[in-house]
C-alpha cells in the first residue's frame, strides 16, 4: 500500500461527507472538501510520479475515487435542484456504459484497457469545475447563473463525445476479436477436413 493509495483511499472517504454536508446546506463546507479533495488528487498523482510509486491498485483506485466523488456530487446537487437533473442522468449513464463495457468484455475474456482519452479529460475538468461553480455560488452567494448555465452545455457536450469515442473503440475492440475468433474458427475446420 503506497502513500498516494492511502492519499486516494482519504479522498474517497470524503464521499459520504460532501454528500452529507451538501443535503444539510452547507455548501461552504461542501465546497471546502471540494477542494481539499482536488488537492488530494493532485498530491497523490505528483507522488506517483515524481517519486516512483505507481502500483497496479493506483490505476483503478484513482479514477474510481474521482468518478464516486463527481457522480455523487451530481446526483446530489441534482436532488436539491442546483443542476438540472438531465444533466446528473447523463453524467451518470456515461460511466455505467464505460464501466458496463468494461466488465462486459472482461467476462467474455477479451479485456480491453481503458485509457483516458483527451475528451474525457477535459470532461472530468469541465466537471469538477461547474461542482466548484455551483457549490462556490451557493456558499457565497454570488451570481453565477450564466456562468453555471453554460458550464453544464459545456460538461453536456463533453459527456456525450467522450462516451461515444468509448463507444466507438469498445466496438472496434470487440470487432476485431470477433473477426479474430471466426478467423481461428474457420481455421479450425479447415485443418480438421
Amino acid at each position: 500500500m503506497t502513500l498516494p493509495n492511502l492519499i486516494t483511499i482519504g479522498r474517497l472517504l470524503l464521499v459520504p461527507l460532501i454528500i452529507w454536508l451538501i443535503t444539510a446546506d452547507q455548501p461552504g463546507s461542501a465546497f471546502a472538501v471540494l477542494v481539499v479533495a482536488g488537492v488530494s488528487d493532485a498530491v497523490d498523482g505528483f507522488l506517483a510520479r515524481q517519486f516512483n510509486l505507481r502500483s497496479d491498485l493506483g490505476t483503478y483506485l484513482d479514477p474510481i475515487a474521482d468518478k464516486a466523488m463527481l457522480v455523487s456530487i451530481y446526483i446530489t446537487l441534482a436532488t436539491i435542484a442546483a443542476i438540472p437533473i438531465w444533466l446528473a442522468i447523463l453524467t451518470v449513464s456515461r460511466d455505467l456504459l464505460i464501466v458496463g463495457a468494461f466488465v462486459l468484455s472482461w467476462m467474455l475474456g477479451v479485456p480491453t484497457s481503458v485509457k483516458p482519452l483527451r475528451v474525457s479529460k477535459a470532461n472530468t475538468v469541465a466537471q469538477i469545475i461547474l461542482a466548484a461553480v455551483v457549490l462556490g455560488d451557493l456558499a457565497f452567494g454570488t451570481n453565477l447563473m450564466i456562468a453555471r448555465a453554460a458550464l453544464v452545455y459545456v460538461v453536456a457536450v463533453l459527456t456525450v463525445a467522450s462516451a461515444a469515442i468509448y463507444l466507438v473503440d469498445w466496438v472496434r475492440h470487440m470487432s476485431v476479436v470477433d473477426a479474430g475468433s471466426v478467423d481461428s474458427s474457420i481455421d479450425t475446420r479447415e485443418r480438421g477436413s
